[in-house]
């Protein structure tokens, strides 16, 4: 494990777009008048020529990327993901995925760490809106460090993709010497005792937990799942085939989320295991801070805690 420090997955991107910015001059960034904090505000700074401010209007800035990408441009299309996933998700699917356009989408303040923005601007339904378009490959990197990877991952994917990160700073559970592929889940580490699949910066709480519990004599294996479309069955099939139980964790709405794809993967390949998930379960969020929030909503280091220890057997 890397240098604990704490950093958000919106800042990994912005980095991630310099670096991609230096090594590639095909790529534009697209933002919704967000730039500050979404994380872009740097690559319009050393890249102005390549940096279109679209303003609040995140449907006309999908649609410019899809012109782009027709021409050879690889847009970085980024705003709030209430917005890039959900105002514009019509245009995201009949101009993007339907036309089979290389844009790259990205949706910052994901979950309910947009804490003070209130409900409206907390989103918890991208994942399910974007995995149900066809052939959208959808990731959720876990730190900063990953994120600003899975930007050149995204770079160097052929193909549209959608992309959370979030306002939240968390600590750095992995290296840029990482070696990560969409696709396939990273091991964390690895247990007798139970199986965590977590993802995006949940998983630094999945991995706090796994922490606690190794005190006590538990040992956990932790999947993270830093791509939740085209999902990695492989791997969840063999730990959880080795612990009989499995916990999801993440940061959306249970319904059409990530556990959701675990439970889809697992159907008819395992016999009976014990289940248990940490997400939002069914509810619009509200305001306030993020420390009240998190164990209202049950995404607290201590629910999760008492949720993994209860499927150990």
């Amino acid at each position: 494990m890397s240098e604990k420090k704490l950093l958000a997955t919106r800042a990994g991107y912005g980095q991630g777009l310099l670096d991609i910015g230096a090594l590639y001059d095909d790529v534009v960034v697209l933002e919704g008048d967000l730039g500050a904090a979404t994380g872009t505000a740097a690559f319009g700074k050393a890249y102005p020529e390549r940096y279109v401010e679209a303003g609040i209007a995140e449907q006309n800035e999908v649609g410019m990327a899809s012109g782009l990408a027709a021409t050879g441009w690889v847009p970085f299309v980024t705003s709030f993901a209430i917005f890039t996933a959900g105002r514009a998700c019509e245009i995201v699917r009949n101009a993007v995925a339907y036309n089979k356009m290389n844009v790259k989408l990205v949706g910052s303040h994901c979950g309910i760490t947009p804490a003070l923005d209130g409900g409206s601007h907390m989103c918890i339904e991208d994942i399910a809106w974007m995995k149900a378009i066809p052939g959208m490959v959808v990731l959720n990197p876990c730190d900063y460090n990953q994120t600003r990877l899975m930007v050149k991952k995204m770079y160097e994917y052929d193909g549209y993709a959608y992309m959370r990160t979030s306002r939240e700073p968390v600590v750095c559970l992995t290296s840029m010497e990482d070696d990560i592929e969409i696709g396939k889940a990273q091991v964390l580490r690895e247990g007798k005792d139970l199986t965590i699949a977590a993802t995006g910066i949940m998983t630094t709480y999945a991995y706090e937990t796994a922490e606690k519990l190794a005190e006590e004599g538990i040992e956990c294996t932790v999947l993270n799942y830093h791509t939740i479309k085209p999902f990695d069955e492989e791997t969840l099939l063999k730990y959880v085939g080795q612990t009989n139980n499995l916990l999801t964790v993440e940061e959306h709405n249970i319904i059409g989320g990530f556990g959701e794809s675990c439970k889809s993967a697992l159907f008819g390949k395992v016999g009976a295991i014990d289940y248990d998930y940490v997400a939002v379960d069914d509810k619009f969020g509200e305001t306030g801070v993020r420390a009240s929030l998190f164990p209202i909503y049950g995404l607290d280091n201590e629910t999760i805690y008492r949720k993994a220890k209860a499927l150990v057997k």
